[in-house]
């Protein structure tokens, strides 16, 4: 694997590492940073004015996290699907997980501009791929589509007509052709492949989390790759952030002006050796980009 430096534009937003920061969102009107940590079993939520932290503890681990109109937060916890009101502390179950919880929980979702949340599975162990993708609407969790082993990178161009995807444990990014209107799937392709060879100086690592930008390219986290990659919407290379941690997971878009990215990144389950040469491994990084991201989709009940 080929490395560069890290981009000297770098800098760290969140001090307090997560153990696997995920699902990271921008409120447009709080002005505020929410994500997750997965195994911590926290949602936090981050102010960078004041550089004050929140966090929230939960039963079970939180895949993913989404904002509701009235202020409350929906959350895809490993048990079901979740409202959570952080004025109040106050949890609402809107319905239960559609899996065994033993073996499987939900990971990477969104929604789309319609307000429907998509949310796919990661499997524990990861074969046989026994994971799906899930969509909830009008009080319905239903599945769309299956063969899942660790379910992320889920984005929408900017008109919405395309749908990204990625099964990380596969290398593989997808995308498919979105009707806004009904949501329905079709022409299911693939986007870009990544070689799993770590030993390879062609291996770039695994496809985590990512966001398009309003240019329509998609970054994408590339875990245990130690950068994030912006994607051209035929899927070229057009730029590689390096990082000073091993593990990026996921880039959001925030700021007044969509112009920040920020990243989250996991310390969980690493190498000793590699934790004490990294010491921001779990922390939020942040980066100035010029071209702003898509505004988040909230969710509708």
């Amino acid at each position: 694997m080929k490395l560069g430096a890290p981009d000297p534009e770098l800098r760290v937003a969140v001090q307090q590492p997560s153990l696997l920061g995920e699902s990271p969102f921008w409120h447009p009107t709080e002005r505020r940073l929410y994500f997750c940590d997965i195994p911590g079993r926290q949602l936090h939520r981050f102010d960078p004015a004041s550089a004050r932290l929140e966090a929230w503890a939960f039963d079970t681990e939180p895949g993913c996290a989404a904002p509701l109109p009235d202020g409350r937060v929906m959350l895809a916890l490993r048990n079901g699907l979740c409202v959570f009101d952080p004025a109040s502390g106050e949890r609402q179950m809107l319905a239960d997980a559609p899996y065994d919880t033993a073996t499987q929980r939900f990971n990477d979702g969104k929604c789309d501009a319609r307000g429907r949340l998509w949310v796919g599975t990661i499997v524990e162990p990861r074969e046989p791929a026994l994971g799906s993708m899930h969509c909830y609407q009008s009080g319905v969790l239903s599945p769309r589509f299956d063969g899942v082993s660790v379910s992320n990178g889920l984005a929408w161009s900017p008109d919405g007509r395309t749908m990204y995807w990625a099964d990380t444990h596969r290398g593989l990014v997808q995308v498919f052709d979105f009707a806004p209107d009904s949501g329905e799937l079709s022409r299911r392709r693939d986007f870009a492949r990544f070689p799993a060879n770590s030993a390879g100086d062609d291996y770039l690592g695994w496809p985590d989390g990512a966001a398009v930008d309003s240019e329509g390219c998609y970054w994408v986290a590339m875990y245990d790759g130690q950068r994030v990659l912006r994607l051209s919407p035929q899927g070229q290379i057009l730029r590689q952030v390096f990082l000073p941690v091993r593990c990026p997971t996921m880039p959001a878009f925030g700021g007044n002006d969509l112009k920040t990215l920020y990243i989250t990144t996991a310390r969980e389950n690493r190498p000793a050796e590699e934790l004490a040469a990294q010491p921001l491994a779990g922390c939020v990084l942040a980066l100035e980009v010029d071209v702003p991201g898509l505004p988040v989709n909230f969710a509708l009940l």
